[in-house]
């Protein structure tokens, strides 16, 4: 935003020193650059305070649209707590009566506040509310709204951030940090301040400002300091304040055409001056205090008025030093007020009455707490009372929490906390909030009323004068996040994903196709072109315990014939015991072409097909059993140890139950293996030994299983 009126271009000849040389500002390009940053010691920053000219009072005039220069006063029970203008002509203040306020103003408009009725679940206005203080509790949601959409109005006249930076003070006052827009400001229309500082020193002063003189456009100026004249070129400073007060000057506008309110402004170097000037000229009016009239600016207060200098503070100084102006405390010197005040706190004093504070604007403008509050006059005596008004409370800071964006999930307090007074007794009780609910006027309720059983628990409650609810603890809330439903699809959607019929006979060819391909697959090569093929006519389940008939089976070593499964822990080096033993002679009438099909751990996976087909087999001439051809040298290593035991062993039993029957066919029936029944004598020669146990320390050979 530029300013209205064009800068006069100085003379060359006023550029000059007496020497010749080009003058410079006393401002450097470090200063320049710290402007951009909103650096609280920058000393071309700029800051304004923005301030509702009588602000109850305009929010009830122009809710009820009433002339400008109508006078009204809003009204709280039997008090005044605000007077627009047009009332103070007639001498009234709020520590006036009602009656009193009547008759110095006859056509006085009195409007009482909005109140929260019993039993109502949001704030009106009442006619007969005046007379209705013990069952009417005040409400000033209507203010806050109106002061919502004011915010509003002056962020969106601001330009964007980073350049915009705003802090609510108050219901009805702002703080504004001007320093990045006036940045932008000056580099457009002063380009020579855009280049790089000579010899890259951002200690270089800057040029002179082009210009002899400012035209301030009818704003309240203050006069310069004593020391200082009007006669003087202005520097880099004065630019700014004066760029400053065109953009509030363009805020007050807007807020004046979109909602019909006026305000005050104060424009300074920092927020103390900044709002001490926007008091300063009143009503709809902006005071400019520049660097070079703070002095002067602040020779006709007392510092009393000083933000954070009244109260206890304010009093302990003018009680220490006997005076409340800033004119008489400028002359005690640093080291006396920290001697009567303390260290911090006399050097505080020191730069404050000079002007110098260096508090940031915080953009940061959300509230900390709410508080619903009631006194009683009579005082109620029943926790029924007490309850009603605790509903009361609930409602109120819940309609409020409302534009705080708690059901949006935005922000959410913590705790929650009750006061009680009894006569002179104080008592409070806290209760955390449960954040896993989401927050309403019933947990709200519920929540006080636990807290007041607690209270009337502990001891006498009744009568009570005065009882408070308050939230804090305020925490932004999660982002991001979304509930189940956000996750489910519902109504037209969820219908156009819903699959058709012919989606369905599409899926289901799909997939039978799918399994035929892959049976494809199966049946034409892999592990199973390995083993030998079944007899088709076998039933499904043959491969089961019992379901066919069970051939003897041999001692082998080739991992081949995988399904042939060896227990664990028998090694093929054990020692050989006799073959009297009955269970060392046991053979299990296994079928070959079944126990190829049977699942071990070695084997092949179960979901082969059973339709196998053998390389090559070849016929054993000892014992007339057809056998693949890869077995022939093991199955013949078991002849010639069968032999060599039958050498060793002549007084063995019969021969038939060393010989492995020929296997039956096409599955017939279970052919039992004969066994030696004999009763075995002491150990023999040759490691045989008698009974049916073996010896310690030995294993049995099992030929098969």
């Amino acid at each position: 935003m530029s300013s209205s009126q064009p800068f006069l271009p100085s003379s060359p000849l006023s550029q000059l020193h007496s020497g010749g040389r080009l003058r410079k500002s006393r401002f450097t390009y470090k200063h320049l650059s710290q402007l951009s940053l909103f650096s609280t010691t920058c000393p071309l920053r700029v800051i304004a305070h923005i301030d509702l000219d009588a602000f109850y009072a305009q929010c009830e005039m122009v809710r009820l649209n009433v002339p400008e220069d109508q006078p009204l006063a809003v009204q709280q029970w039997q008090g005044l707590i605000a007077i627009n203008y047009p009332a103070r002509k007639f001498g009234m203040n709020r520590h006036i009566t009602i009656t009193e306020a009547k008759k110095l103003c006859p056509n006085l408009i009195m409007q009482h506040v909005a109140t929260w009725k019993e039993g109502d679940e949001k704030w009106a206005y009442h006619k007969d509310a005046f007379a209705q203080i013990a069952t009417h509790k005040v409400s000033l949601d209507p203010y806050r709204l109106e002061s919502r959409r004011i915010l509003a109005c002056i962020k969106e006249t601001l330009p964007a951030a980073p350049l915009q930076r705003v802090e609510k003070a108050s219901v009805d006052e702002v703080f504004l940090d001007l320093s990045a827009q006036i940045h932008s400001i000056l580099l457009e229309q002063f380009p020579e301040l855009s280049g790089p500082p000579p010899y890259d020193d951002p200690n270089e002063n800057l040029p002179r400002p082009p210009t002899t003189a400012l035209d301030w456009n009818t704003d309240a100026l203050v006069d310069l300091d004593n020391t200082e004249t009007e006669d003087d070129d202005p520097d880099w400073d004065d630019i700014a304040i004066q760029i400053g007060s065109e953009i509030v000057r363009g805020v007050r506008a807007a807020i004046r055409e979109r909602l019909k309110y006026t305000c005050s402004a104060g424009i300074a170097h920092n927020k103390m001056i900044a709002k001490l000037g926007s008091a300063h000229k009143k009503p709809n009016q902006q005071t400019i205090v520049r660097n070079r009239a703070i002095q002067q600016f602040l020779s006709g207060f007392k510092f009393t008025k000083i933000r954070n200098l009244g109260g206890k503070l304010g009093d302990q100084v003018v009680s220490t030093f006997g005076t409340d102006q800033v004119t008489e405390l400028l002359e005690v010197s640093i080291e006396q007020l920290k001697f009567k005040l303390g260290d911090d706190t006399g050097s505080w004093v020191y730069q404050i009455i000079r002007g110098e504070e260096y508090s940031e604007v915080n953009s940061r403008t959300q509230i900390k707490s709410m508080l619903s509050a009631k006194s009683f006059r009579p005082s109620i005596n029943t926790f029924e009372q007490a309850v009603r008004w605790l509903r009361i409370f609930a409602a109120d800071i819940f309609s409020r929490l409302v534009e705080e964006g708690v059901l949006e999930n935005k922000r959410r307090p913590k705790t929650m906390n009750l006061h009680h007074r009894q006569g002179g007794q104080m008592r409070s009780r806290q209760a955390p909030i449960p954040s896993g609910r989401s927050i309403d006027e019933a947990l709200l309720f519920e929540i006080s009323k636990t807290l007041l059983g607690q209270v009337i628990v502990d001891g006498r409650a009744w009568p009570c004068a005065n009882l408070s609810l308050s939230v804090g603890g305020f925490e932004d809330g999660p982002t991001g996040n979304r509930g189940i439903g956000g996750f489910l699809v519902k109504g037209d959607e969820a219908r156009a994903m819903r699959p058709t019929s012919r989606d369905v006979e599409n899926q289901d060819s799909t997939l039978e196709s799918g399994r035929l391909g892959k049976r494809r697959k199966v049946d034409e090569g892999g592990i199973q072109k390995f083993f030998a093929k079944r007899d088709s006519s076998r039933g499904e389940h043959d491969d089961e315990f019992g379901a066919d008939e069970e051939a003897p089976v041999f001692l082998h070593r080739s991992s081949s014939l995988a399904d042939l499964e060896t227990p664990t822990g028998e090694k093929e080096g054990q020692e050989m015991q006799n073959q009297n033993d009955e269970k060392d002679d046991l053979a299990i009438d296994l079928d070959i072409q079944k126990s190829n099909e049977t699942t071990s751990t070695n084997g092949p996976p179960s979901n082969i097909p059973s339709h196998q087909t053998s390389i090559a087999t070849y016929l054993c001439t000892k014992c007339n059993t057809p056998l693949p051809a890869a077995n022939k040298a093991e199955h013949e290593d078991w002849h010639f140890a069968k032999d060599l035991q039958a050498v060793d062993r002549p007084t063995a039993v019969g021969s038939s139950g060393t010989k492995p029957p020929p296997a039956a066919p096409n599955g017939g029936g279970s052919k039992k293996p004969a066994t030696v029944g004999a009763k075995r004598g002491p150990k023999k020669p040759g490691g045989a030994t008698e009974g049916k146990g073996v010896e310690k320390g030995q294993k049995r050979l099992v030929f098969g299983r």
